[in-house]
Protein backbone atom coordinates (compact mmCIF):
# COMPACT_ATOMS: atom_id res chain seq x y z
CA UNK A 1 0.00 0.00 0.00
CA UNK A 2 1.25 3.41 -0.65
CA UNK A 3 1.10 6.50 1.64
CA UNK A 4 -1.12 9.39 -0.51
CA UNK A 5 0.62 11.19 1.98
CA UNK A 6 4.19 11.31 2.04
CA UNK A 7 4.09 8.97 -1.61
CA UNK A 8 6.08 5.85 0.46
CA UNK A 9 5.57 2.65 -0.81
CA UNK A 10 6.03 0.99 2.80
CA UNK A 11 3.65 1.17 5.69
CA UNK A 12 2.89 4.19 6.78
CA UNK A 13 2.85 5.15 10.79
CA UNK A 14 -0.69 6.50 10.20
CA UNK A 15 -2.00 2.97 8.49
CA UNK A 16 0.17 0.69 11.00
CA UNK A 17 -2.42 -1.12 13.68
CA UNK A 18 -2.45 0.13 17.20
CA UNK A 19 -2.48 -2.03 19.79
CA UNK A 20 -5.85 -2.15 21.22
CA UNK A 21 -5.48 -4.36 24.47
CA UNK A 22 -7.30 -3.07 27.21
CA UNK A 23 -5.54 -3.20 30.35
CA UNK A 24 -6.20 -5.71 32.70
CA UNK A 25 -8.97 -4.73 36.26
CA UNK A 26 -5.67 -5.39 38.41
CA UNK A 27 -3.65 -2.76 36.58
CA UNK A 28 -5.46 0.34 37.01
CA UNK A 29 -4.93 2.14 39.83
CA UNK A 30 -7.62 4.13 41.51
CA UNK A 31 -7.27 7.64 42.07
CA UNK A 32 -9.08 9.66 44.38
CA UNK A 33 -12.22 11.98 43.51
CA UNK A 34 -9.93 14.86 44.34
CA UNK A 35 -7.00 14.02 41.59
CA UNK A 36 -9.67 13.77 39.13
CA UNK A 37 -11.71 17.15 40.81
CA UNK A 38 -8.65 19.16 40.58
CA UNK A 39 -7.29 17.74 37.22
CA UNK A 40 -10.33 18.80 35.46
CA UNK A 41 -11.34 21.92 37.66
CA UNK A 42 -7.94 23.97 37.20
CA UNK A 43 -6.17 22.22 34.35
CA UNK A 44 -8.98 21.45 32.29
CA UNK A 45 -7.38 18.15 31.42
CA UNK A 46 -7.87 14.31 32.21
CA UNK A 47 -5.19 12.27 33.71
CA UNK A 48 -2.21 11.91 31.90
CA UNK A 49 -2.74 9.40 28.47
CA UNK A 50 0.40 7.73 26.28
CA UNK A 51 0.01 5.37 23.68
CA UNK A 52 2.46 3.60 21.00
CA UNK A 53 2.37 1.96 17.63
CA UNK A 54 3.89 -1.52 17.38
CA UNK A 55 5.49 -0.42 14.43
CA UNK A 56 8.68 -1.42 14.14
CA UNK A 57 12.20 0.76 13.93
CA UNK A 58 15.43 0.39 13.37
CA UNK A 59 18.19 0.99 15.73
CA UNK A 60 19.55 4.18 14.18
CA UNK A 61 15.36 5.98 14.69
CA UNK A 62 14.48 4.30 17.65
CA UNK A 63 15.19 7.26 20.14
CA UNK A 64 13.36 9.63 17.31
CA UNK A 65 10.69 7.45 16.52
CA UNK A 66 10.19 7.24 20.40
CA UNK A 67 9.70 11.27 20.72
CA UNK A 68 7.18 10.86 18.08
CA UNK A 69 5.42 8.17 18.74
CA UNK A 70 4.76 8.51 22.26
CA UNK A 71 3.30 11.26 24.29
CA UNK A 72 2.96 11.73 28.00
CA UNK A 73 1.80 14.93 30.10
CA UNK A 74 4.67 16.06 32.35
CA UNK A 75 4.93 19.28 34.80
CA UNK A 76 8.02 21.14 33.71
CA UNK A 77 9.08 24.31 36.21
CA UNK A 78 10.64 26.98 33.47
CA UNK A 79 12.50 28.66 37.02
CA UNK A 80 16.35 28.28 36.87
CA UNK A 81 18.71 29.98 38.76
CA UNK A 82 20.25 33.13 36.86
CA UNK A 83 23.55 33.70 36.23
CA UNK A 84 26.23 35.98 37.79
CA UNK A 85 26.25 38.68 35.38
CA UNK A 86 22.70 38.98 34.72
CA UNK A 87 21.84 41.09 37.76
CA UNK A 88 21.96 45.02 37.60
CA UNK A 89 23.58 47.26 39.32
CA UNK A 90 21.84 48.10 42.38
CA UNK A 91 21.79 52.58 42.85
CA UNK A 92 20.22 54.16 45.64
CA UNK A 93 19.74 57.96 46.08
CA UNK A 94 18.50 60.27 48.97
CA UNK A 95 15.39 62.02 48.93
CA UNK A 96 14.47 65.46 50.48
CA UNK A 97 12.17 66.63 52.15
CA UNK A 98 9.80 69.12 49.99
CA UNK A 99 9.74 71.68 51.79
CA UNK A 100 12.75 71.11 54.75
CA UNK A 101 10.76 71.58 58.10
CA UNK A 102 11.41 74.59 60.75
CA UNK A 103 12.98 72.23 63.14
CA UNK A 104 16.33 72.01 65.05
CA UNK A 105 19.58 71.54 63.55
CA UNK A 106 20.58 68.74 64.67
CA UNK A 107 20.06 65.66 62.95
CA UNK A 108 20.68 61.98 63.75
CA UNK A 109 20.04 58.79 61.46
CA UNK A 110 18.14 55.29 62.17
CA UNK A 111 18.70 52.38 59.98
CA UNK A 112 16.55 49.34 59.82
CA UNK A 113 17.18 46.13 58.30
CA UNK A 114 16.57 42.24 58.12
CA UNK A 115 19.56 40.49 57.12
CA UNK A 116 18.45 36.99 56.74
CA UNK A 117 19.44 34.92 58.94
CA UNK A 118 22.13 32.30 58.07
CA UNK A 119 20.09 29.67 59.51
CA UNK A 120 16.89 30.62 58.07
CA UNK A 121 18.30 31.08 54.44
CA UNK A 122 19.56 27.41 54.95
CA UNK A 123 15.87 26.38 56.47
CA UNK A 124 14.26 27.74 53.57
CA UNK A 125 15.99 27.33 50.04
CA UNK A 126 12.66 26.93 48.01
CA UNK A 127 13.01 31.24 48.96
CA UNK A 128 16.04 31.78 46.68
CA UNK A 129 16.10 28.74 44.03
CA UNK A 130 16.43 31.79 41.78
CA UNK A 131 19.42 33.02 43.41
CA UNK A 132 22.99 32.09 42.68
CA UNK A 133 24.15 30.52 45.06
CA UNK A 134 27.58 32.52 46.11
CA UNK A 135 24.84 34.98 46.96
CA UNK A 136 23.82 33.39 49.72
CA UNK A 137 26.91 32.62 51.34
CA UNK A 138 27.17 33.95 54.87
CA UNK A 139 30.29 35.42 54.33
CA UNK A 140 29.99 37.12 51.44
CA UNK A 141 26.40 38.64 53.02
CA UNK A 142 27.67 39.97 56.49
CA UNK A 143 30.78 41.70 54.27
CA UNK A 144 28.12 43.59 52.08
CA UNK A 145 25.83 43.95 54.57
CA UNK A 146 28.41 46.09 56.88
CA UNK A 147 30.09 47.96 53.71
CA UNK A 148 26.14 48.95 53.04
CA UNK A 149 25.61 50.33 56.36
CA UNK A 150 29.00 52.04 56.99
CA UNK A 151 28.46 53.05 53.65
CA UNK A 152 25.11 55.24 54.58
CA UNK A 153 26.73 55.95 57.82
CA UNK A 154 23.36 55.81 60.59
CA UNK A 155 24.09 56.75 63.93
CA UNK A 156 21.82 54.35 64.84
CA UNK A 157 21.75 50.57 63.15
CA UNK A 158 18.44 48.51 63.59
CA UNK A 159 18.72 44.87 62.86
CA UNK A 160 16.46 41.91 62.74
CA UNK A 161 16.88 38.45 61.96
CA UNK A 162 20.89 37.82 63.56
CA UNK A 163 22.43 34.67 64.42
CA UNK A 164 25.33 35.75 63.97
CA UNK A 165 25.68 38.93 66.16
CA UNK A 166 29.08 38.90 66.85
CA UNK A 167 30.40 38.45 63.03
CA UNK A 168 28.47 42.09 62.63
CA UNK A 169 29.48 43.55 66.39
CA UNK A 170 33.15 43.15 65.04
CA UNK A 171 33.25 44.59 61.83
CA UNK A 172 31.04 47.85 63.19
CA UNK A 173 33.02 48.07 66.15
CA UNK A 174 35.47 48.93 63.61
CA UNK A 175 33.22 52.22 62.27
CA UNK A 176 33.16 53.11 66.03
CA UNK A 177 29.83 51.42 66.98
CA UNK A 178 28.81 49.93 70.47
CA UNK A 179 25.98 47.05 70.09
CA UNK A 180 23.51 44.88 72.46
CA UNK A 181 21.74 41.66 71.53
CA UNK A 182 18.26 39.99 72.31
CA UNK A 183 18.03 36.52 70.87
CA UNK A 184 14.59 34.98 70.24
CA UNK A 185 13.29 32.71 72.89
CA UNK A 186 12.14 28.86 71.90
CA UNK A 187 14.12 27.30 69.16
CA UNK A 188 15.17 29.85 66.94
CA UNK A 189 18.76 31.13 67.25
CA UNK A 190 18.23 34.74 65.35
CA UNK A 191 16.99 37.53 67.15
CA UNK A 192 16.90 41.36 67.04
CA UNK A 193 20.25 43.84 67.31
CA UNK A 194 20.89 47.35 67.90
CA UNK A 195 24.24 49.53 67.36
CA UNK A 196 24.55 53.12 67.95
CA UNK A 197 27.73 55.75 67.47
CA UNK A 198 29.97 55.30 70.80
CA UNK A 199 31.25 58.81 70.23
CA UNK A 200 27.48 60.82 69.96
CA UNK A 201 25.11 58.96 71.88
CA UNK A 202 25.38 57.59 75.63
CA UNK A 203 23.31 54.14 76.45
CA UNK A 204 20.53 55.46 79.97
CA UNK A 205 18.47 52.54 79.91
CA UNK A 206 17.69 49.33 77.86
CA UNK A 207 15.06 46.65 78.25
CA UNK A 208 14.66 43.78 76.09
CA UNK A 209 11.03 42.36 75.20
CA UNK A 210 10.27 38.77 75.30
CA UNK A 211 6.73 38.33 74.17
CA UNK A 212 6.47 35.02 75.40
CA UNK A 213 5.97 35.83 78.55
CA UNK A 214 2.73 37.64 77.46
CA UNK A 215 1.51 34.12 75.65
CA UNK A 216 2.86 36.15 72.43
CA UNK A 217 5.22 33.89 71.09
CA UNK A 218 8.64 33.25 70.61
CA UNK A 219 9.58 36.65 69.03
CA UNK A 220 11.32 40.12 70.69
CA UNK A 221 11.90 43.46 70.50
CA UNK A 222 14.12 46.04 71.61
CA UNK A 223 13.73 49.32 73.43
CA UNK A 224 16.53 51.67 74.14
CA UNK A 225 17.03 55.34 75.49
CA UNK A 226 19.64 57.45 74.72
CA UNK A 227 21.30 60.47 75.14
CA UNK A 228 22.93 62.88 72.62
CA UNK A 229 25.52 65.26 73.30
CA UNK A 230 24.74 69.30 72.11
CA UNK A 231 28.63 69.27 71.35
CA UNK A 232 31.65 67.15 71.75
CA UNK A 233 33.72 69.70 73.34
CA UNK A 234 31.42 69.59 76.13
CA UNK A 235 30.79 65.88 76.63
CA UNK A 236 32.46 66.20 79.98
CA UNK A 237 30.50 69.20 81.61
CA UNK A 238 27.33 68.02 83.95
CA UNK A 239 25.27 70.97 82.61
CA UNK A 240 25.74 70.20 78.96
CA UNK A 241 22.39 70.74 77.24
CA UNK A 242 21.57 67.34 75.56
CA UNK A 243 18.84 65.35 74.22
CA UNK A 244 17.11 62.08 74.44
CA UNK A 245 15.60 59.57 72.50
CA UNK A 246 13.61 56.61 72.59
CA UNK A 247 14.83 53.69 69.83
CA UNK A 248 12.44 50.92 69.53
CA UNK A 249 13.58 47.38 67.26
CA UNK A 250 11.09 44.82 66.98
CA UNK A 251 10.79 41.58 64.46
CA UNK A 252 7.27 41.01 64.33
CA UNK A 253 5.90 37.51 64.22
CA UNK A 254 5.52 36.34 60.42
CA UNK A 255 2.83 33.82 60.56
CA UNK A 256 -0.19 35.44 58.30
CA UNK A 257 -2.83 33.84 59.42
CA UNK A 258 -2.49 34.90 63.19
CA UNK A 259 -2.87 38.37 62.80
CA UNK A 260 -4.93 38.45 66.55
CA UNK A 261 -0.63 37.64 67.92
CA UNK A 262 0.62 40.43 65.21
CA UNK A 263 -1.44 42.96 66.76
CA UNK A 264 -0.61 41.74 70.75
CA UNK A 265 3.24 42.04 70.12
CA UNK A 266 2.61 45.84 68.37
CA UNK A 267 0.08 46.64 70.79
CA UNK A 268 2.35 45.68 74.15
CA UNK A 269 6.51 46.81 72.44
CA UNK A 270 4.28 50.80 71.82
CA UNK A 271 2.70 50.50 75.53
CA UNK A 272 6.10 49.60 77.21
CA UNK A 273 7.57 52.36 74.82
CA UNK A 274 5.38 54.97 75.83
CA UNK A 275 5.96 53.88 79.93
CA UNK A 276 9.48 54.28 79.01
CA UNK A 277 9.43 57.56 76.79
CA UNK A 278 7.44 59.34 79.96
CA UNK A 279 10.17 58.02 81.96
CA UNK A 280 12.76 59.74 80.59
CA UNK A 281 10.95 62.86 79.76
CA UNK A 282 8.17 62.37 77.15
CA UNK A 283 11.66 61.67 74.95
CA UNK A 284 11.12 61.42 70.89
CA UNK A 285 10.58 57.88 69.67
CA UNK A 286 11.51 55.96 66.58
CA UNK A 287 10.14 52.67 66.40
CA UNK A 288 11.63 50.47 63.67
CA UNK A 289 11.54 46.92 62.68
CA UNK A 290 10.02 44.27 60.34
CA UNK A 291 6.51 44.47 61.53
CA UNK A 292 4.98 41.57 59.01
CA UNK A 293 2.24 43.53 57.36
CA UNK A 294 1.28 45.62 54.21
CA UNK A 295 0.62 49.32 53.69
CA UNK A 296 -2.64 48.21 52.80
CA UNK A 297 -3.38 45.59 55.39
CA UNK A 298 -5.30 46.46 58.81
CA UNK A 299 -2.88 46.22 60.96
CA UNK A 300 -0.81 49.28 59.02
CA UNK A 301 -4.32 51.04 60.08
CA UNK A 302 -3.92 50.01 63.72
CA UNK A 303 -0.32 51.32 63.53
CA UNK A 304 -0.94 55.12 61.68
CA UNK A 305 -4.41 55.53 63.61
CA UNK A 306 -3.72 53.57 67.29
CA UNK A 307 -6.98 51.89 66.98
CA UNK A 308 -8.77 49.21 65.04
CA UNK A 309 -12.03 47.53 65.38
CA UNK A 310 -10.67 43.79 65.37
CA UNK A 311 -14.28 42.52 64.69
CA UNK A 312 -14.39 44.03 61.47
CA UNK A 313 -11.86 41.99 59.81
CA UNK A 314 -10.84 38.46 59.37
CA UNK A 315 -7.76 37.34 61.44
CA UNK A 316 -6.28 35.69 58.82
CA UNK A 317 -6.34 38.76 56.64
CA UNK A 318 -4.70 41.40 59.58
CA UNK A 319 -1.56 41.50 57.34
CA UNK A 320 -2.24 41.81 54.19
CA UNK A 321 0.90 38.68 53.15
CA UNK A 322 -1.45 36.65 51.53
CA UNK A 323 -1.90 38.59 48.33
CA UNK A 324 1.90 39.69 47.68
CA UNK A 325 3.21 36.56 46.27
CA UNK A 326 5.31 38.12 42.86
CA UNK A 327 3.08 36.42 40.41
CA UNK A 328 -0.12 38.34 41.50
CA UNK A 329 2.17 41.37 42.05
CA UNK A 330 3.50 41.33 38.93
CA UNK A 331 0.28 40.33 36.93
CA UNK A 332 1.89 37.15 36.18
CA UNK A 333 -0.47 34.40 37.77
CA UNK A 334 -3.99 34.49 36.50
CA UNK A 335 -6.57 34.88 39.53
CA UNK A 336 -8.97 32.25 40.17
CA UNK A 337 -10.67 30.52 43.30
CA UNK A 338 -11.25 27.39 43.54
CA UNK A 339 -14.80 26.40 45.41
CA UNK A 340 -12.81 25.55 48.80
CA UNK A 341 -11.56 29.31 48.70
CA UNK A 342 -14.59 30.58 47.94
CA UNK A 343 -15.77 28.78 50.99
CA UNK A 344 -12.91 30.17 53.08
CA UNK A 345 -13.62 33.69 52.20
CA UNK A 346 -17.56 33.51 52.72
CA UNK A 347 -16.94 32.35 55.86
CA UNK A 348 -15.31 34.84 57.94
CA UNK A 349 -13.05 33.41 60.35
CA UNK A 350 -14.65 33.97 63.82
CA UNK A 351 -12.77 35.44 66.42
CA UNK A 352 -12.43 33.86 69.88
CA UNK A 353 -12.96 35.34 73.03
CA UNK A 354 -8.92 34.11 73.65
CA UNK A 355 -8.07 35.87 70.47
CA UNK A 356 -9.58 38.91 71.12
CA UNK A 357 -7.76 39.15 74.72
CA UNK A 358 -4.51 38.19 72.65
CA UNK A 359 -5.06 40.97 70.39
CA UNK A 360 -6.84 43.90 72.48
CA UNK A 361 -5.46 42.78 75.70
CA UNK A 362 -9.59 42.75 77.02
CA UNK A 363 -11.52 39.77 76.58
CA UNK A 364 -15.02 41.95 76.53
CA UNK A 365 -13.00 45.16 74.18
CA UNK A 366 -13.33 44.42 70.38
CA UNK A 367 -11.12 47.71 70.02
CA UNK A 368 -7.23 47.83 69.69
CA UNK A 369 -5.39 50.70 70.66
CA UNK A 370 -2.15 51.86 71.58
CA UNK A 371 -1.14 55.25 73.05
CA UNK A 372 1.41 56.75 70.80
CA UNK A 373 0.59 59.24 67.45
CA UNK A 374 3.25 57.49 65.09
CA UNK A 375 3.86 58.65 61.52
CA UNK A 376 6.02 56.49 58.89
CA UNK A 377 9.09 58.09 57.42
CA UNK A 378 8.95 56.76 53.81
CA UNK A 379 5.20 57.65 53.81
CA UNK A 380 6.13 61.40 54.86
CA UNK A 381 8.97 61.90 52.38
CA UNK A 382 7.88 61.65 48.63
CA UNK A 383 9.98 59.46 46.14
CA UNK A 384 9.66 58.71 43.12
CA UNK A 385 6.87 56.82 41.21
CA UNK A 386 8.54 53.76 40.04
CA UNK A 387 9.64 53.33 44.43
CA UNK A 388 6.53 54.60 45.90
CA UNK A 389 2.62 53.40 46.14
CA UNK A 390 -0.24 55.08 46.44
CA UNK A 391 -0.04 56.05 50.34
CA UNK A 392 3.76 57.01 49.49
CA UNK A 393 5.11 53.90 51.37
CA UNK A 394 7.41 52.09 49.48
CA UNK A 395 6.02 49.01 46.69
CA UNK A 396 8.41 46.76 47.97
CA UNK A 397 11.16 46.30 50.88
CA UNK A 398 11.18 42.38 50.48
CA UNK A 399 11.18 40.26 47.64
CA UNK A 400 12.10 36.08 47.41
CA UNK A 401 10.41 33.34 45.46
CA UNK A 402 6.83 33.64 47.73
CA UNK A 403 6.41 37.23 48.40
CA UNK A 404 7.23 40.82 47.05
CA UNK A 405 5.74 43.70 49.13
CA UNK A 406 6.69 46.06 51.84
CA UNK A 407 6.61 45.17 55.29
CA UNK A 408 9.38 47.43 56.67
CA UNK A 409 9.02 51.09 58.15
CA UNK A 410 10.59 53.46 60.21
CA UNK A 411 7.96 54.97 62.54
CA UNK A 412 8.56 57.96 64.95
CA UNK A 413 6.81 60.35 67.28
CA UNK A 414 5.31 64.36 66.82
CA UNK A 415 8.07 65.65 68.34
CA UNK A 416 10.82 64.46 65.29
CA UNK A 417 10.21 65.02 61.38
CA UNK A 418 12.30 63.22 58.80
CA UNK A 419 14.55 65.30 56.60
CA UNK A 420 15.05 63.00 53.87
CA UNK A 421 15.35 58.96 53.42
CA UNK A 422 17.02 56.88 51.48
CA UNK A 423 14.52 55.92 48.69
CA UNK A 424 14.29 51.93 47.63
CA UNK A 425 14.20 50.32 44.43
CA UNK A 426 11.78 50.38 41.40
CA UNK A 427 9.62 46.82 41.07
CA UNK A 428 11.55 46.80 37.41
CA UNK A 429 14.61 46.95 38.82
CA UNK A 430 14.05 43.97 41.53
CA UNK A 431 11.79 41.82 38.71
CA UNK A 432 15.08 42.15 36.56
CA UNK A 433 17.33 40.76 39.81
CA UNK A 434 14.94 37.72 39.88
CA UNK A 435 15.03 38.25 43.68
CA UNK A 436 17.11 39.04 46.75
CA UNK A 437 20.08 38.69 48.03
CA UNK A 438 21.55 39.94 44.60
CA UNK A 439 24.69 41.00 43.50
CA UNK A 440 24.82 44.39 45.68
CA UNK A 441 22.57 43.48 48.62
CA UNK A 442 23.17 40.67 51.09
CA UNK A 443 19.69 40.00 52.42
CA UNK A 444 16.16 39.42 50.60
CA UNK A 445 15.06 42.70 52.37
CA UNK A 446 15.94 46.31 51.91
CA UNK A 447 17.26 48.69 54.52
CA UNK A 448 15.30 51.21 55.31
CA UNK A 449 17.39 54.74 56.27
CA UNK A 450 16.11 57.85 57.59
CA UNK A 451 17.37 61.44 59.07
CA UNK A 452 15.32 63.06 61.50
CA UNK A 453 15.14 66.74 63.30
CA UNK A 454 13.68 67.16 66.72
CA UNK A 455 11.07 69.94 66.57
CA UNK A 456 11.01 70.64 70.50
CA UNK A 457 13.48 73.45 72.15
CA UNK A 458 16.63 71.65 73.38
CA UNK A 459 16.12 71.46 76.94
CA UNK A 460 12.71 69.77 76.78
CA UNK A 461 13.47 66.41 78.12
CA UNK A 462 16.68 67.02 80.70
CA UNK A 463 16.75 66.53 83.85
CA UNK A 464 13.87 64.48 83.99
CA UNK A 465 14.37 61.52 85.16
CA UNK A 466 17.85 61.28 87.47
Amino acid sequence: MRCEACSSSSLCARYAPVSTTAPSRSSLKRRPFFFYFFNRYFFNCEPSISCSTNRPTDSSSSSSSLSTSSYSRRWYNPLRRRQLDETPDIERHWVEADQPPLASQERFTVASYNILADRNASWHKDLYSNVPYSYMNWDRRKRLICKELIGWNPDIICLQEVDKYFDLSDMLATAGYLGSYKRRTGGSVDGCAMFWKADKFRLLEGESIEFKSFGLGDNVAQLSVFEIWATMANRQMCNAASRRLLIGNIHVLYNPRRGHVKLGQIRSLFSRAQNLSEKWGNAPAVLAGDFNSTPQSAIYKFLSSSELNVMLYDRRELSGQRSCHPAQVLGLKQQFSSPLKLIDGLLKDCWTDEEIKVATGKTTCNIAVHPLKLNSSYATVRGSLGTRGSNGEPLATSYHSKFLGTVDYLWHSDCLVPTKVLDTISIDVLQRTGGLPCKGIGSDHLALVSEFAFTTPTNVGINATT
